[in-house]
């Protein structure tokens, strides 16, 4: 079950290298359900609308986002990864000085989200053709944001396509950007701050800011899954 899985990810690892980078990776999906969810992609009935990012400068390539209800699997991820992440985001609300504290469970955020005017859901999945990229960008949709997030790369680095670098740069305060390539294999997750995350500087915690994006793919085809817990208005 992917909730057991879920539950036995080395989280305090997770914890660690989020605290020190904004970002952590682990082994997630198979083979086999990665393959199911790409062959989502086709089924309009699915999701509840299309992007294509160079119409509004995004990028190049194309994304859509799940309709309610979301596939058993993806619906399956959210709900079990909020749970042990919304532990880190209160950890870091309360080290950016931010008061009150995140629902124990998804359920509860959304109705959260909903309430605020953010009822569309936001899990979706991307494809990339050669010569598709995807600008830096951070995925806000509302006032409510939660600031972790998770993408899962669905096809295989080196056959189904080459280049589609994971690319993850922080600006820190009156400091350049610093750029890291996050490498990922069909399956792995790469988890990392929505907008920003704590730094801790010698007068205390400081606020990074994070934007993500994907370098140039240079051929085949690359798709994956993205897992926000926000709801977007």
């Amino acid at each position: 079950m992917i909730d057991d899985r879920v539950a036995a990810l080395g989280w305090d690892a997770i914890s660690a290298a989020l605290d020190a980078g904004g970002s952590a990776t682990t082994p997630l999906l198979t083979a086999e359900e990665c393959a199911s969810l790409v062959a989502l992609y086709p089924l309009e009935e699915s999701f509840r609308s299309r992007i294509v990012m160079e119409r509004h400068g995004f990028g190049r390539g194309e994304y859509k986002y799940f309709g309610y209800p979301l596939p058993d699997l993806v619906a399956r991820l959210r709900r079990s990864m909020y749970p042990p992440l919304v532990t880190i985001a209160d950890r870091w609300r309360r080290s950016l000085g931010r008061p009150g504290e995140f629902p124990p469970t998804l359920d509860e955020y959304l109705r959260r989200c909903h309430a605020a005017g953010q009822p569309r859901p936001t899990p979706l999945m991307l494809r990339y053709r050669a010569d598709d990229y995807n600008c830096l960008h951070q995925d806000l949709y509302g006032e409510l944001v939660f600031p972790l997030q998770a993408t899962v790369l669905l096809s295989r680095p080196g056959a189904d396509f080459t280049g589609g670098e994971f690319l993850l740069v922080e600006q820190r305060p009156r400091a350049q950007s610093r750029g890291e390539v996050v490498p990922l294999s069909q399956g792995d997750a790469v988890i990392f701050a929505v907008h920003h995350r704590p730094g801790q500087g010698r007068r205390g915690a400081y606020r990074v800011n994070l934007r993500h994006g994907v370098s140039r793919i240079r051929s085949g085809l690359r798709y994956s899954l993205g897992i926000i817990f926000h709801d977007a208005a």
